[in-house]
């Protein structure tokens, strides 16, 4: 399976049934803020609270990674405590996003730079828009297992987005 060639419908059916919490989906509270709506790919998890100040090292980092699977983009996953007072992602980090090769980026918090987000070649998900820039005190914590909006999230779990919604699973999907 490539990493466009899935649907989130077909593996919540396929997984309808999982007991175990290994198969996960994301509430439907995700805004899609990049012309790529549909990404793929093994998750890095970054946590901070209005300072993206980690976010901008792991997005400055390559984003591809040699899988199974072929070469393939990986997913950051910000948990921002939800806040929705300042953006930890806006256009400059989205287009370095781009620019090195990751699939996409789910921001549990704000975003903003609309016009310059809408134009990244790399799929990015978030709460809202908040103009607002974040802090810059180099705090935080990287690859470090998350709880969005109710949903455990771990660094090498595999991160599906579309049209439909976000599902997170610990391994890639079978083709």
């Amino acid at each position: 399976m490539t990493p466009t060639d899935f649907s989130t419908c077909d593996l919540c059916d396929a997984h309808k049934n999982d007991a175990t919490g290994a198969f996960r989906v994301l509430p439907p509270v995700f805004h899609s803020y990049s012309g790529v709506a549909r990404f793929a790919g093994p998750v890095v998890t970054v946590k901070c609270f209005e300072d993206n100040s980690l976010v901008r090292q792991a997005l400055d980092e390559p984003g591809a990674v040699t899988t199974p699977s072929g070469n393939v983009g990986r997913v950051l996953v910000i948990d921002g405590g939800a806040s929705l007072r300042r953006a930890l992602v806006g256009g400059n980090i989205g287009a370095a996003a781009a620019r090195n090769g990751w699939a996409g980026v789910v921001v549990n918090g704000c975003v903003r730079d609309a016009l310059e987000l809408a134009a990244c070649e790399v799929g990015i998900r978030a709460l809202a828009l908040m103009p607002l820039p974040p802090e810059k005190r180099g705090e935080g914590q990287r690859d470090v297992p998350v709880q969005v909006q109710g949903v455990w999230v771990r660094p090498g779990d595999w991160l599906y987005a579309d049209e439909d919604g976000i599902v997170v699973m610990p391994a890639a999907a079978a083709s």
